[in-house]
């Protein structure tokens, strides 16, 4: 399962495109409402998730969660659910995939150490122990960073090869 977590604020355009690219290739995947079932996006745009965060567990079935950026996320940075399943992925090797700002919640909460990271420009100083990087995307073990929306596209392709390759 992927869990793909949607705050207020989320970029509609990097969290919509995982979904649609990931769904397109069969991927079982479910989004996650961080404080609401139905969260607004930075630009008005209102989606009703599948679940919300208190109805998932981070568990084997668990292949990969997604956190996309946007002004929302400060509220999945403030989310001690979202941290512990942003904690739990990373101690059992579980993909953890964020894109624009929202690399900079695994730099904060030490993620990043030696590992190669991107995030949105200006924001390279919260990336706390990465080497960054200027590519659009950047896989590195079990974390996979983008730079920003215009990465969108390619991050989600990205994700879906990872995840097509992957095997448990």
């Amino acid at each position: 399962m992927v869990y793909v977590y949607l705050a207020n604020g989320f970029e509609e355009v990097e969290a919509i495109s995982v979904i649609d690219i990931l769904r397109r290739h069969e991927i079982e995947l479910q989004t996650v409402g961080v404080n609401t079932i139905s969260p607004v996006g930075m630009h008005g745009i209102t989606v009703k998730a599948d679940v919300l965060i208190s109805d998932i567990f981070i568990n084997k079935s668990t292949k990969m969660i997604v956190l996309p950026g946007g002004t929302g996320v400060s509220n999945l940075a403030n989310s001690e659910t979202v941290i512990q399943h942003i904690n739990e992925s990373n101690k059992n090797n579980i993909f953890i995939a964020a894109i624009c700002a929202a690399p900079t919640i695994l730099g904060a909460h030490g993620l990043l150490q030696k590992k190669k990271a991107v995030c949105f420009s200006g924001l390279e100083n919260q990336l706390i122990g990465a080497v960054v990087c200027k590519d659009p995307v950047v896989v590195d073990g079990n974390i996979i960073t983008a730079k920003n929306m215009e990465a969108a596209f390619l991050f989600s392709q990205t994700l879906a090869k990872l995840l097509s390759e992957f095997k448990p």
